[in-house]
């Protein structure tokens, strides 16, 4: 299923750029970015659980948030997409 993955972690102290670093990176190894704290990312359910387990963790309950939104597995007729397109989309395939 597509898992849209938004996040806003405060950045005024050096921990909060840590939490805000360590957070990006786990939604790059699940994802693509499409914008700055916005991830696609295509996921089971065990992954889906996982990864915001993981993220959850990550993040300082009192001033940070996540947001979660499952599109599901028929998500292509749910997403409109204007202007520059960032790299391929989630579901295709890189070869390197």
């Amino acid at each position: 299923m597509l898992v849209l993955i938004t996040y806003d972690v405060n950045t005024e102290t050096a921990e909060g750029k840590t939490r805000l670093r360590k957070v990006a990176k786990q939604c790059v190894n699940y994802g693509r970015r499409v914008q700055n704290s916005v991830f696609e990312c295509i996921l089971d359910n065990a992954q889906c659980v996982m990864l915001k387990a993981i993220l959850t963790d990550l993040i300082d309950k009192d001033v940070d948030s996540l947001r979660f939104y499952y599109l599901g597995n028929r998500y292509q007729t749910k997403i409109e997409h204007v202007g520059v397109d960032r790299g391929i989309p989630a579901d295709q395939t890189l070869i390197l």
